[in-house]
């Protein structure tokens, strides 16, 4: 493997699964390139007062921040990641919130997510699926976290586009936006929203999707 295919490859293991002082900073930088992609499906959900909400795989925790300043008049957010690097930063970046019981933040992968049964309102979870390698297992777990009333709003980059960057060939599972449709559909999840953030190569999908 020559060097721009290594950097490429240790680049893309660090976005599956942020580790040590690369993972942090580039939890940093995930933040800010994610911010409004991320602000979008937080304003997607519909979350009632008292709300209890999660950020399933939070990354460098721009959506935990966004879920908390939406539920102002109480409501609890649950954080959920497999990187043990990204639960420390995250719970160095919010002990107020965590000591006064309005953030869990917990360690663990999708496919296997460490929240009680039909106890959700919502769920957001962005650039995530790319790292997946059991999608079906992974959405009947989030379909299985989700109240009958709850909502889960899926971000990923336009799969073409993705498709044909470097960084992607590494590791990466690239799905077209109709696999990930029906997979929900099998997880017991129809999508009745599909938003899209920007336009041209850079756009991005929100699948926003209820339980059947």
């Amino acid at each position: 493997m020559d060097l721009p295919e290594l950097v490429l490859s240790r680049v893309a293991a660090q976005l599956g699964h942020p580790h040590g002082l690369p993972g942090l900073v580039l939890g940093h930088l995930l933040n800010r390139a994610n911010r409004v992609a991320t602000t979008e499906a937080v304003e997607a959900l519909d979350i009632p007062p008292g709300a209890v909400v999660a950020d399933l795989g939070f990354g460098g925790g721009i959506g935990l921040e966004l879920l908390l300043s939406r539920l102002l008049d109480g409501g609890l957010v649950h954080g959920v990641d497999r990187s043990s690097a990204m639960l420390s930063a995250a719970v160095r970046g919010h002990r107020r919130e965590i000591e006064t019981g309005r953030l869990a933040l917990h360690n663990g992968p999708m496919e296997a997510l460490p929240l009680e049964t039909a106890s959700l309102d919502g769920a957001i979870t962005l650039n995530t699926l790319y790292f997946i390698t059991d999608l079906a297992g992974a959405l009947k777990e989030c379909a299985r976290v989700l109240k009958p009333s709850g909502q889960l709003v899926i971000g990923l980059g336009d799969p073409d586009t993705m498709a044909r960057q470097p960084l992607t060939a590494h590791g990466f599972h690239v799905r077209p936006l109709v696999e990930v449709t029906n997979a929900l559909l099998a997880a017991g999840l129809e999508v009745d929203q599909h938003r899209r953030v920007s336009t041209g190569d850079g756009v991005f999908h929100l699948l926003v999707a209820q339980p059947l």
